[in-house]
């Protein structure tokens, strides 16, 4: 622009020739030429575009998305008979694809006192020893009200149905005292899948009086205030602590969440541990009966006098040798029934590969060894067995072929 109008100049008012201009300017003679010949200073004109491969089926491709915004792109190359390479496809329908998702509005959630508490398994890591101090991850059920922001939580020696049964029992006798209208899990194979819930986990609800609810597959937003608590647990309690045991632990927990309950929560603005009374005011009563937690197994006594029970072995009286025994589990203790006599009463190991041996136990296997070792033996040694013999006579005076007397 500025060439041309010095050009114009040069030319038109000093009367300088073409070729002196050019020279003076350094530029060619054509282009000074075209500058005096012009009738208007030189404008930049843009290249008309060329028609692209995707502007051809790009009508084609949003009126499939139009319809079904999911469809995958390898069937819309099909649909559309594309023959182009796909990667460069998929970028451009990626690109359009958003503006035919049907929109995902999110409800302003409002948490009613004792209305729901939240449920849901936090590991830790390892950092609690098992019974044989080798550092495990043990489960941590967390539950949380929502309407308070209440947390209660307790490791568990693990996920089974019947530690969390046990594990929700306990939470919710202590320190909820109250029993809230609705318990919310996610998919938990011990709680249940697919909308079905396992043995054991009906009759809980029902001596509770409550309902289960379990959130859809891969939605965590659903309860989305427990895993923030789990959140908080990781960020503020676990950070610099050890623990001995996983009692050690529990105790622990148990203390911080009184520290922790007492501070005024971020959202509500309250302090969980004064709203808990609101909450508890309109959740139901505890039921009279203490619900059926833990877990039962109905077996039968080997030789070796031992029972398995997650990982590891408990010894029983071997009075109960061949005998029909249930084995009870609660998260302290293992027991064993025989026909309502209790043949086993051991504290309950956490982790796997443990043996607890009743000296009791012992010594009356070692006793029956020594009875059984001096039974009489035949010359040959082996133990004589005695065999009943029939009386033939009966089947003479059956068929009435006996001697007449």
């Amino acid at each position: 622009m500025e060439d041309w109008a010095l050009i114009r100049r040069l030319h038109g008012s000093e009367g300088i020739s073409q070729a002196e201009i050019a020279r003076r300017l350094g530029l060619s003679r054509n282009t000074v030429a075209k500058a005096v010949k012009s009738s208007g200073p030189p404008q930049y004109e843009r290249a008309r575009p060329t028609e692209s491969a995707w502007s051809r089926v790009e009508p084609s491709v949003r009126a499939l998305l139009a319809a079904y915004p999911s469809m995958p792109t390898t069937v819309i190359a099909e649909r559309i008979g594309w023959r182009g390479g796909r990667s460069w496809l998929s970028e451009n329908v990626a690109r359009v694809r958003p503006e035919y998702a049907p929109a995902d509005p999110a409800d302003r959630l409002v948490h009613l006192p004792g209305e729901q508490v939240q449920c849901d398994l936090m590991f830790p890591g390892h950092l609690v020893p098992d019974h044989a101090g080798v550092l495990r991850s043990f489960p941590v059920l967390v539950m949380v009200a929502t309407y308070s922001r209440f947390i209660a939580a307790v490791m568990l020696p693990s996920r089974i149905t019947g530690d969390l049964l046990a594990g929700m029992w306990q939470l919710i006798s202590t320190p909820f005292g109250a029993v809230p209208r609705t318990l919310l899990w996610d998919n938990e194979a011990g709680i249940g899948r697919g909308g079905r819930l396992v043995s054991g986990v009906p009759g809980f609800c029902g001596t509770l009086a409550t309902k289960l609810v379990q959130a859809p597959p891969y939605d965590p937003e659903t309860k989305g205030v427990v895993e923030r608590a789990n959140g908080y647990l990781r960020s503020s309690f676990l950070p610099g602590r050890t623990f001995s045991s996983p009692a050690d632990f529990n105790d622990q927990l148990t203390q911080w969440l009184s520290t922790a309950n007492a501070r005024t929560h971020r959202v509500t603005r309250h302090r969980p541990v004064d709203v808990l009374a609101e909450d508890r005011a309109a959740m139901g009563p505890l039921p009279p009966v203490c619900p059926t937690v833990g877990t039962s197994v109905a077996t039968r006594l080997g030789r070796d006098y031992y029972v398995a029970f997650g990982g590891s072995s408990y010894s029983a009286h071997p009075d109960a040798i061949g005998r029909l025994i249930t084995v009870t589990a609660d998260l302290h203790r293992i027991g064993v029934l025989c026909e309502n006599t209790v043949v086993a009463d051991h504290p309950r190991l956490w982790g796997t590969g443990g043996l607890l041996t009743d000296p009791a136990h012992l010594a009356a296997a070692k006793a029956q060894r020594a009875h059984y070792n001096t039974i009489r033996r035949d010359s040959d040694g082996s133990v004589p067995v005695e065999v009943e013999v029939a009386d033939l006579g009966a089947y003479d005076t059956a068929f009435g072929t006996g001697e007449v007397a």
